[in-house]
């Protein structure tokens, strides 16, 4: 799984690349067919910004998330992008049975 990480209008610090690569390597445990994803981090006045795109075996998925932090937006991102993923996995098991 590649990950690819970009700063809009800002620094990405070695810290928040490793958060984020640990955040998502949980990801692929729950969903094993993502081929790449990319996320991009943003601030737009006081807001930090984190959006991601999931690339998988059928599509796409995307989400975004605002915060005062970085770290608790991209701890959204994530929770988001995981309900999708099992929603997804569940809608293709059942297309299966």
């Amino acid at each position: 799984m590649q990950i690819n990480i970009t700063g809009h209008h800002m620094d990405v610090t070695p810290a928040i690349r490793a958060f984020t690569e640990e955040k998502f390597d949980k990801l692929e445990r729950h969903f094993d067919q993502i081929t790449s994803i990319n996320v991009v981090f943003g601030v737009e006045k006081l807001r930090q910004i984190a959006e991601a795109t999931v690339y998988i075996a059928k599509g796409e998925l995307h989400a975004s998330s605002e915060s005062d932090d970085l770290y608790t937006a991209i701890d959204t991102l994530i929770d988001k992008l995981d309900r999708q993923l099992i929603k997804h996995k569940e809608k293709n098991r059942s297309h299966h049975d």
